[in-house]
C-alpha cells in the first residue's frame, strides 16, 4: 500500500515539474519571439540575437524534463 502511494506521488511530482516548466517556457518564448520579430523588422542584423534569445527560454522546459526524469527513475 505504501509503495502505491509513493509511486503516485512520484508521478504527480514529475507531472508538476514538467508542466510548470513547459508553461513558463511557452509564455517566455512567446514574449521573446514577439520582441525578436519586432527587432528584426527594424534591423535585419538582429536576426541572430533574436533567435538566441528565443532558444534560451526553451532551456526551462528541458530542465523541467530532466527533473521529471530524475524524479521518476532516480529517486
Amino acid at each position: 500500500m505504501a509503495t502505491d502511494i509513493g509511486l503516485g506521488l512520484k508521478i504527480v511530482g514529475a507531472g508538476i515539474a514538467i508542466g510548470f516548466a513547459a508553461l513558463g517556457s511557452g509564455i517566455g518564448q512567446g514574449t521573446a519571439a514577439a520582441a525578436g520579430i519586432g527587432a528584426v523588422s527594424e534591423k535585419e542584423e538582429m536576426m541572430g540575437k533574436s533567435l538566441a534569445f528565443a532558444t534560451l527560454v526553451e532551456t526551462q522546459a528541458i530542465y523541467g524534463f530532466v527533473i521529471a526524469i530524475l524524479i521518476l527513475f532516480v529517486i
